[in-house]
């Protein structure tokens, strides 16, 4: 069984296109808390409230750190989405921890973001534009089929 961490960008409904594209295979997929005010609103939610909009972030960022460092560690394979809409400096980040790691990285983006993400890029073993690439490659790395196999 692979083991699959899902980071990147929240807003469209990517990591659902690859878990079904996957829905046959022997993975299971971890992700961080998609919910987007909970992510960034968890720090002081649990540890109190900050005036300071710098203190806000950073008791979220620390928290949600618990479960990204424990899902990449854990994780056979990385995937990580740069989205259209936002800067994902977050996903740059997973992005650099998991190659720091050894960790197998497959980076999907847009042709648009080729040159921004040149670095990261590099580091991946794979870069691909859609979830059904990643599905493929799932599908290739776990039983050497080809889509033409299918």
């Amino acid at each position: 069984m692979y083991k699959v961490y899902l980071s990147g960008e929240v807003h469209t409904d990517w990591r659902d296109d690859i878990k079904s594209g996957c829905r046959d295979l022997d993975v299971t997929f971890s992700e961080p808390v998609t919910h987007h005010e909970n992510s960034d609103d968890c720090g002081v939610a649990i540890l109190g409230a900050e005036d300071n909009k710098f203190w806000h972030d950073t008791k979220g960022a620390k928290l949600n750190a618990i479960r990204t460092r424990k899902a990449i560690t854990d994780a056979d394979i990385v995937v990580v989405r740069f989205g259209d809409k936002y800067k994902q400096w977050n996903a740059a980040f997973d992005a650099g921890y998991a190659a720091a790691l050894g960790k197998s990285l497959i980076v999907m983006h847009g042709a648009d973001h080729q040159h921004a993400l040149k670095e990261v890029d590099a580091a991946a073993l794979a870069v691909v534009e859609t979830p059904a690439q990643v599905a493929q490659i799932m599908r290739y790395v776990l039983n050497g089929k080809l889509p033409l196999d299918e």
